[in-house]
């Protein structure tokens, strides 16, 4: 039985109800882009204004950071640059330091032996001498080509060559032994060796060494002139010191 107070009304349609309860949910969101709730803004483009994201979109999740967010804004920033470029000069420093060139030194010791053996129309000699090679470098160097050149009386009387001789470590000093192979045929020089009326028969020798070494994968050539006496009449095995 139908009341007067019932006529007219009509059951609610489905439709109408969903979209009352869809209203109701996103009045518990806030909309996209406001910090308080208010009206003013627009519906969130990853759950599309509902509040959910739909399934197998995960991945396409968007996050909103406001500015005001600590995390936008890193602590002790200025600290770090400035310790990573303290750091860095430092290495820069001791990476100079180390590998910065120095100086190898030549520097004759003493003259050790001296062979003469008499010839016909020469003299010929073999002067053994003794030098030091100090290494001030944090590397070790090696030494390429060793050159020798005898002098009497600005004649050239011999020459030596030795190559790949030894290697110097770093930070230290060698002692190395060459010999030097002299030959005078000068008419008046090999007079005054075999003459037997003089006692002493000096010679004063000049020795030009050339030194080219390779450390740091670059070469360098060094240079050294030293003087000696000898005694092109008789053997000579005891040192006696260049001066």
């Amino acid at each position: 039985m139908v009341t007067l107070g019932d006529k007219g009304k009509s059951p609610e349609e489905p439709g109408l109800m969903n979209g009352t309860e869809k209203t109701k949910t996103l009045k518990h969101f806030p909309p996209y882009g406001s910090m308080n709730g208010g009206s003013s803004g627009d519906a969130c483009p990853t759950c599309r204004g509902t509040g959910r994201i739909p399934r197998g979109h995960a991945d396409q999740l968007v996050a909103v950071i406001p500015c005001n967010d600590v995390r936008l804004k890193p602590r002790r920033t200025k600290l770090y640059v400035c310790v990573s470029m303290v750091v860095c000069l430092l290495l820069s420093c001791l990476i100079l330091f180390f590998l910065f060139p120095r100086s190898v030194t030549l520097a004759p010791v003493s003259v050790l032996s001296v062979m003469v053996y008499f010839h016909p129309d020469s003299v010929e000699m073999e002067v053994t001498n003794l030098i030091n090679i100090t290494n001030e470098n944090f590397v070790p160097v090696q030494i390429v080509e060793f050159d020798i050149q005898g002098v009497v009386s600005y004649a050239v009387v011999g020459k030596t060559k030795i190559l790949n001789m030894t290697s110097i470590p770093s930070r230290s000093m060698k002692a190395y032994t060459f010999k030097v192979d002299l030959s005078i045929t000068e008419q008046g020089l090999n007079t005054y060796c075999k003459s037997s009326s003089i006692k002493i028969h000096t010679l004063f020798l000049e020795l030009q060494i050339t030194m080219n070494i390779s450390y740091l994968s670059h070469t360098e050539q060094l240079s050294l002139d030293t003087f000696e006496y000898i005694d092109c009449g008789t053997n000579s095995t005891i040192p006696h010191p260049v001066r």
